[in-house]
């Protein structure tokens, strides 16, 4: 339904399923070896070096295998070709998984042929997550698949595999997703989507394609069988409007109105399933419909510590609605496994797909989690069979998928159809190179886990303004007065109570000095770093008595050691409070001081600490629960501290007699000390964005 349930109705002129990212690849290559005019690449991550190959590992038709190089032959051999990339401006959780300098990589000697951008439009906890390749609006792919590493393997997903290796060499599990191709009305629109995505990301697009002409029948891979002809297929979206608007929920939507409809069997493939309205949907119409049954195929493990932390509570309450539903008996959740020999592996799942009965088939982006419901950019297609020719389809794509895992012909699958949980049963006690595995409900019940999930997988963008602004109750004045209230008593305590007899730069330096010749003074004062990093102690007071006691090399290098390790040791504990909690103590001015701050990462942290305007302590525990990446944050803190201290441990008697006899002559020396300084970190700030990849 056009408006509701989907964006746009058309027809798909000719389909394939392709199983696997080898399959894809393939399909791809050929694709684009024939691509004229325009290439849209829209992805929820790239890589120069994916090898772009099929099932053989290697390509015969002359050109590159990496992507990025496969990319550029493709535009010198063919002048009027374009390419335009779109990815998204990922956060710094994935800075680790992620390939630095891609836009150079992939637009190298291109001469603006190819164009690379980063979509950093969407709001705070949001991603670009669709993943879609148009050739020329005439041929395009939609699926789970992008276009990157550690994502290429074979229908066989063999437990080990020669070619499953990553650019260093590194070898990765079996990797399972499902891309589909599509040309006809259906690639017209997806062409229609990838540019207006393209355009909301701030980017100039190419010279109108449409004339007024019917969509254009594109060059299909002649490697690729065409599996179902002039099929009905409905394009749905999650999309965010804007930071402040609402969203477009068509594939939520979508889902329910899917499930609303079963009547017999649900197939599902997923990576994530932690959405529990699509539970609680799926186990209301097992109730309405007792011959209903649901097979879930899920990965055994998420394949990083951080979507482990995220979408594990997540699974676990979405499999626990069907036991409360007293359905529990008719739906199961396995995961796939490969054995070679005495080796066993789990095989990673990663698609995004559904089959309702024999009447509907999605593939797309979108996972069976919240974000995908309503805060990340996704898309889907939706076939609806209108013929017995298409209901056929629809039943071999499923069961060629199941059989596949089970090592077994697709005709079998379909003979047992009545008995699939009986024939997985059998096919897991035959213990094969190939089955179907129960998994496991678990539920971590960490802190940290409670703590991630909502912000990993939250149900609409963060809007950080938006909930500061919610937040802003009695209770939060309450909590930010008891909390100012007790870090100036403590300031106050160390400066105008009896406490200050302690922090007395002498008397500290003398209790450092009986362990300066002792191996373990250096780290006595390191200690004290931390401690009093801890009590909100004054880091000058601990840095003068530092360099007094151990003089003044040993003093520097201790004293740096000493701030670094506090800083860090207090940044950890505001990361682990979290960005929620701080907007319920700062309000919406915490979103507007990340926005402007977390940018300038390297130098907002090396001003602050040279000019500082707050206590040292409150500016660690402030960056550790922003955005402010680690690295930024310590190299800032390293910059910011290092004038100060060598000064003091160097030249802290000259120091004081320059205040005591203070002059326009020296006041200028130490202002232009001073600003040749802050060039030396605006030069760092400069090369630590440059090596992050980004504008």
């Amino acid at each position: 339904m056009p408006g509701d349930t989907v964006w746009r109705h058309c027809e798909a002129q000719r389909v394939a399923v392709l199983n696997d990212a080898a399959a894809y690849f393939a399909a791809l290559r050929q694709a684009l070896l024939e691509a004229q005019d325009l290439v849209y690449i829209i992805g929820w991550d790239i890589h120069s070096e994916t090898r772009l190959v099929g099932a053989s590992g290697r390509a015969d038709d002359g050109l590159p295998e990496q992507l990025g190089a496969f990319l550029r032959a493709l535009v010198h051999r063919r002048p009027t070709l374009r390419i335009d990339i779109l990815v998204w401006d990922f956060v710094s959780f994935y800075a680790s998984e992620r390939e630095w300098n891609s836009a150079a990589k992939l637009t190298a000697e291109t001469y603006g042929r190819v164009r690379f951008h980063l979509d950093a439009t969407l709001p705070f906890g949001s991603a670009q997550h669709q993943k879609i390749v148009c050739i020329d609006g005439s041929l395009a792919f939609v699926g789970g698949l992008d276009l990157t590493i550690r994502r290429w393997d074979t229908s066989e997903h063999r437990a080990v595999h020669a070619l499953r290796c990553d650019p260093e060499g590194k070898p990765y599990p079996p990797f399972h997703d499902v891309q589909c191709m599509v040309d006809g009305e259906a690639a017209a629109s997806l062409f229609d989507i990838a540019e207006q995505r393209w355009r909301a990301a701030g980017q100039k697009a190419h010279d109108p394609r449409h004339d007024g002409r019917a969509p254009k029948s594109g060059r299909w891979p002649a490697n690729v069988p065409v599996e179902a002809e002039h099929m009905p297929v409905g394009i749905a979206r999650t999309e965010v409007v804007c930071p402040a608007g609402s969203s477009i929920n068509e594939v939520e939507r979508s889902l329910i109105a899917a499930i609303r409809s079963a009547t017999s069997l649900v197939y599902i493939e997923n990576q994530f399933t932690s959405a529990i309205k699509i539970a609680r949907e799926l186990a209301e119409q097992m109730l309405r419909v007792p011959s209903l049954r649901v097979l879930v195929v899920a990965p055994k493990l998420h394949s990083s510590w951080l979507e482990s932390q995220a979408m594990q509570n997540g699974r676990g309450a979405f499999i626990d609605c069907f036991s409360a539903a007293g359905v529990a008996d008719r739906i199961r959740f396995v995961y796939p496994v490969s054995r070679s020999g005495d080796t066993e592996a789990a095989v990673m799942v990663h698609s995004k797909l559904m089959i309702v009965d024999n009447r509907i088939l999605r593939i797309g982006s979108a996972n069976l989690n919240n974000r995908s419901m309503g805060a990340d950019c996704e898309c889907d297609l939706i076939f609806e069979a209108a013929t017995e020719e298409h209901r056929d389809f629809i039943a071999s794509v499923r069961h060629r998928l199941i059989a596949h895992f089970c090592g077994l012909d697709e005709q079998i699958i379909g003979q047992n159809q009545d008995r699939l949980f009986a024939l997985l049963d059998d096919v897991a006690r035959a213990d094969g190179t190939k089955t179907l595995r129960d998994v496991e409900s678990s539920v971590l019940t960490s802190a940290l886990a409670t703590m991630v999930q909502p912000v990993t997988d939250p149900e609409r963008p963060l809007h950080l303004e938006r909930a500061a602004s919610r937040m802003w109750s009695t209770n939060t004045i309450i909590g930010i007065a008891s909390i100012t209230v007790g870090l100036f008593g403590l300031a106050m305590a160390w400066s105008y109570t009896s406490l200050s007899d302690f922090a007395d730069a002498a008397r500290i330096s003398t209790l450092l000095s009986a362990y300066s010749q002792s191996i373990w003074g250096p780290l006595f004062a390191i200690t004290a770093f931390v401690v009093g990093g801890l009590v909100v102690f004054p880091v000058l007071v601990l840095i003068a008595a530092t360099a007094a006691a151990l003089g003044p090399w040993l003093g520097f290098v201790t004293a740096m050691a000493g701030v670094l390790l506090s800083a860090f040791v207090v940044f950890v504990i505001g990361r682990s409070l979290g960005r929620e909690r701080l907007q319920k103590l700062l309000g919406r001015r915490a979103g507007r001081i990340q926005e402007r701050v977390v940018g300038k990462g390297i130098l907002a942290v090396v001003v602050i600490r040279m000019i500082p305007v707050a206590p040292f302590s409150l500016v660690n525990v402030a960056a550790g629960a922003s955005t402010l990446p680690l690295r930024d944050f310590l190299v800032g803190t390293l910059l910011g501290m290092m004038p100060g201290i060598l000064a003091m441990a160097v030249l802290g008697a000259q120091i004081a007699d320059l205040a005591r006899n203070a002059s326009w002559s020296n006041i200028s020396l130490l202002a232009l000390a001073f600003l040749g300084w802050l060039g030396i970190c605006a030069g760092a700030q400069f090369v630590a964005t440059w090596l992050a990849g980004r504008r």
